[in-house]
């Protein structure tokens, strides 16, 4: 029972994780914005998503072991990888790649996305509730 619950949420729980780690990525790009040679990353999300639903680890660098006694190292995040160099619109003199409106309006973009993927998690909870208590 709980594997089909957790299969139906799957897609959503994935979608959420990868709209999680994008919106901190937008953050650390508009707190970014004045640090001279920060370049601004982005995840494509739609290739994020699909990587993650085939099982397939973003190009995350893992640590290799050289002891049995190494303990696993585990980035902060599974979409880590996935993030890419955002291609600069407007050259700056300091070398800061970040564009404030694209980061703004991918910031809001990105929010509405984050709630529309909340509420339908919180819709199949609720249809999952009424299922069960008939």
């Amino acid at each position: 029972m709980i594997d089909r619950i957790d299969q139906q949420l799957k897609v959503q729980r994935v979608a959420l994780g990868v709209l999680t780690h994008r919106q901190e990525l937008l953050a650390s790009n508009i707190a970014n914005a004045d640090t001279p040679h920060f370049k601004a990353r982005d995840i494509d999300f739609k290739d994020a998503l699909g990587s993650a639903l085939a099982g397939r680890r973003s190009a995350d660098v893992g640590m290799m072991a050289t002891s049995p006694r190494h303990l696993g190292g585990t980035s902060g995040s599974s979409f880590a990888g996935a993030a890419k160099y955002r291609t600069e619109f407007q050259p700056s003199v300091d070398g800061n790649t970040v564009n404030m409106d694209v980061e703004r309006s991918a910031f809001a973009q990105n929010a509405l996305r984050l709630e529309a993927a909340l509420t339908f998690i919180n819709s199949d909870f609720k249809s999952l509730q009424m299922a069960m208590s008939q």
